[in-house]
């Protein structure tokens, strides 16, 4: 049974076309590791490149299921420039402490920089402002608050579309509450929809548990496409839930099209401080201007006596906002409904919208607006 079901599944896979080469995605070498298993679960490796389309990983998998027989089908996908690695070159010769320094980006010699030159970006106008949602570090909220943002806007009347850029760990299906293929119409993809925003994520394209071990060719490849081809159609305000940190990720959004500003989530530690202090100053390095400072998680309200109490410290976001010069957006209180809402994929502004950490939220929409 397992080889007739081997035959099957190289059959189907022989019928997918790669168009950048002109053959299928066998003869083009992008398939490798096909594995069944006698209860007809499939696994195999699909290598692409930065210019082979995205889409060619949700088409391989739908047509895998519809093969009879598989019950499962696990697409790992991975970058095809590490497949062959170069031999090892030898050792470097040993340095001095003193010559060893690190790289700071815009101080390079110039045959640095004319190396590699930079895409240039490309303005999409039918996006309306494009705002990046960004943070030094992980766990400070930095997509909960994407999420509940853009609901805040669409109630407000905006027309808005979330792009979830965060590669390595796209959570934004689970906290709008949807997760499904997108259907492709005239080779345009279709956002999918919930509260009354558009949102677009990798999630949605790759299996659950499956990691993203990619390097920048291929992150920018897949943010080029979600703004490219993805319809969109005419929004106010388009998001992008970046990952935490200064990476790839952040660079490829810059270079592919014109952001319009950025805001950098924290928490009241100095610790997230600092690293949202990172953030900031990478997007000034590339001329993009950050618009405000959100503290999440700022103070937790007491249901007994109704005192504000700073249980993470206090004052982190207003001395960052401080040192660069931007104001503090909003202090965004510390709620379980918060938490509880993204995991069933009902953001605090549709699930209880007259608590504290929600109105903080549409406040925090509304100064968004008077920004830009």
């Amino acid at each position: 049974m397992t080889a007739n079901l081997q035959e099957r599944v190289t059959d189907a896979l022989s019928r997918i076309r790669n168009n950048r080469v002109g053959t299928n995605v066998l003869e083009a070498e992008m398939i490798r590791d096909i594995a069944t298993t006698i209860d007809g679960k499939v696994r195999l490796s699909l290598f692409l490149t930065p210019d082979d389309d995205a889409t060619v990983v949700r088409e391989v998998r739908q047509t895998l299921q519809q093969v009879p027989g598989v019950t499962d089908v696990r697409v790992d996908v991975k970058d095809a420039s590490q497949s062959i690695r170069p031999s090892p070159a030898p050792p470097p010769a040993p340095k001095t402490v003193a010559s060893r320094t690190l790289p700071v980006i815009g101080q390079e010699t110039q045959s640095q920089r004319a190396a590699v030159p930079a895409p240039t970006p490309v303005a999409y106008p039918h996006l309306g402002h494009v705002i990046a949602i960004s943070s030094g570090k992980g766990g400070v909220g930095k997509s909960t608050v994407a999420s509940n943002l853009a609901i805040a806007l669409a109630k407000q009347g905006a027309r808005v579309g979330l792009m979830d850029a965060d590669i390595y760990g796209p959570n934004i299906p689970r906290m709008m509450g949807v997760n499904a293929p997108p259907p492709v119409e005239n080779e345009k993809i279709i956002p999918l929809q919930a509260h009354g925003v558009k949102i677009m994520s990798l999630g949605f394209m790759i299996e659950r548990d499956q990691p993203a071990i990619w390097r920048g060719p291929i992150i920018m490849k897949i943010i080029t496409q979600f703004l490219r081809d993805v319809q969109w159609g005419e929004l106010d305000y388009f998001l992008v839930d970046m990952p935490p940190g200064t990476g790839d990720a952040q660079l490829s959004l810059v270079q592919a099209t014109m952001v319009h500003g950025a805001i950098i989530v924290t928490t009241p530690q100095e610790v997230a401080s600092g690293d949202a202090l990172r953030g900031a100053k990478m997007f000034q390095r590339v001329a993009v201007p950050v618009l405000g400072i959100i503290e999440n998680m700022s103070y937790f309200i007491c249901p007994n006596c109704k005192e504000k109490h700073r249980i993470f410290g206090s004052g982190g976001g207003k001395r960052l906002a401080d040192e660069l010069q931007v104001p503090l957006l909003g202090e965004i209180p510390f709620f379980g409904g918060v938490l509880a809402g993204g995991d069933r994929g009902e953001p605090i502004v549709v699930s209880d919208p007259q608590t504290p950490a929600a109105q903080a939220l549409f406040e925090l929409a509304g100064r968004l607006k008077e920004l830009v």
